[in-house]
């Protein structure tokens, strides 16, 4: 018969504690010596502290300190810091989506009786936002005319908090002068934020403008799969970080330290990602400027776009967003019917995955403080990383066949 060597399961190991215990309390920590290129992935919700001593000590401010996974892990931390130092700032805090981002600009800065200014051809869910705050919360929200540059001055009031900017609008493309708008409002004591998300920090550095803060859509260039949701806010200034810091612990609001991994990944091949976006997006717009069907194409880069002058002088590159005009002749319903015909171009909002997307606005219905110049139905387009000569046979084809080309 043989023998049974196993010990029971309730015998203790070598250390006195049971097995179940010993699983629990494992050294986890990683041999020396051992490094690899990816950043671990540090989960956690309740974060450990050698004594009561070093728990006692912490200071929310500090961003150095372990408090609780909620604000953040090492993973997150890391991806907070290349983010900062990518646009040349010194903070960086992370959200769960671009709007949450924006969402605590105004909760950590604006109260009751305090007033607003927005760009008229913003992001329309920071329009909504701020309607929102108007109507609920005794925030005055006013819009203003992209393109007013110095004559900002003349509308803030006493009660101006923040004035956000938008650099270009991410569907009619208007670029602002950035630089004009930071001083005005610097002058005045007034907190600039911008909406940079269009250029992904890659080719334009708000701080070197002027600008206090810069917000960003995460979900854009940053992920680039088109399958992770995340926003951030950077700063220099550290009362504005704190102020910001403090409004995004009281709301409770954190992020996927495997999202973070995820953008962590993608960010060493953004910047090759871009280029290729916008030498795509630069061959299609300049092809769709020679076709009749088309009224106005609104590339930053095009000398004939609002504002191409600030492009020239403050941008880089433009990435894989325009828009275009259609003549005027062609009705609502033939648009669509080209759009739906697009075969490679995917209705979708968004941008910056590999997939090539086309969405349709009503660009009258979205603005209130400046008159929309344009008679004919604009779409907006992504260029993604299809081969371009592709994308071209698929826009061709859907124009014949529907605009009668």
């Amino acid at each position: 018969m043989t023998q049974d060597n196993r010990k029971p399961l309730d015998t203790p190991e070598a250390n006195g504690w049971h097995w179940q215990t010993n699983i629990l309390h494992a050294d986890t920590q990683l041999p020396a010596g051992f490094a690899a290129m990816p950043v671990p992935v540090a989960r956690a919700s309740t974060v450990i502290f050698p004594d009561l001593a070093a728990m006692r000590a912490l200071d929310w401010k500090n961003d150095s300190q372990w408090r609780y996974g909620l604000h953040a892990t090492p993973t997150s931390m890391e991806l907070m810091r290349r983010l900062a130092a990518l646009e040349g700032g010194k903070h960086c805090l992370l959200f769960p989506s671009g709007l949450a981002a924006i969402s605590n600009v105004y909760f950590g800065l604006v109260k009751s009786g305090d007033d607003v200014l927005i760009p008229d051809n913003a992001y329309s869910p920071n329009r909504e936002h701020g309607d929102w705050l108007a109507e609920s919360f005794g925030i005055t929200v006013r819009y203003y005319d992209p393109m007013i540059g110095n004559g900002i001055g003349a509308l803030i009031q006493p009660n101006t908090k923040v004035i956000w900017l938008e650099a270009p609008g991410s569907v009619t493309m208007e670029v602002p002068d950035v630089p004009a708008i930071a001083r005005a409002a610097r002058e005045r004591g007034v907190l600039t934020a911008i909406d940079n998300t269009y250029s992904a920090g890659l080719a334009f550095r708000p701080f070197d403008h002027g600008v206090d803060i810069s917000v960003q859509a995460l979900t854009k260039y940053q992920s680039g799969g088109s399958d992770v949701l995340m926003g951030a806010v950077v700063t220099v200034d550290d009362d504005v970080h704190h102020r910001l810091k403090r409004a995004r612990m009281r709301m409770g609001v954190g992020v996927s330290v495997d999202d973070c991994s995820l953008v962590l990944r993608s960010l060493p091949n953004m910047q090759l990602r871009f280029e290729a976006h916008d030498r795509a997006a630069m061959t299609l717009a300049t092809w769709l400027e020679t076709r009749h069907e088309i009224a106005a194409v609104l590339h930053p880069a095009f000398e004939d776009c609002p504002g191409h002058q600030h492009f020239r002088r403050d941008f880089s590159g433009a990435g894989g967003l325009f828009s275009v005009v259609f003549d005027e002749r062609y009705s609502q319903a033939q648009i669509d019917a080209f759009i739906e015909a697009l075969r490679l171009f995917k209705i979708g909002f968004s941008w910056g995955g590999a997939h090539s997307l086309v969405v349709p606005y009503r660009v009258p219905s979205m603005r209130t403080a400046t008159p929309w110049p344009h008679k004919g139905a604009l779409v907006r387009f992504y260029i993604g990383l299809e081969d371009v000569r592709d994308l071209q046979a698929d826009i061709e084809a859907s124009l014949k066949a529907h605009l009668g080309a």
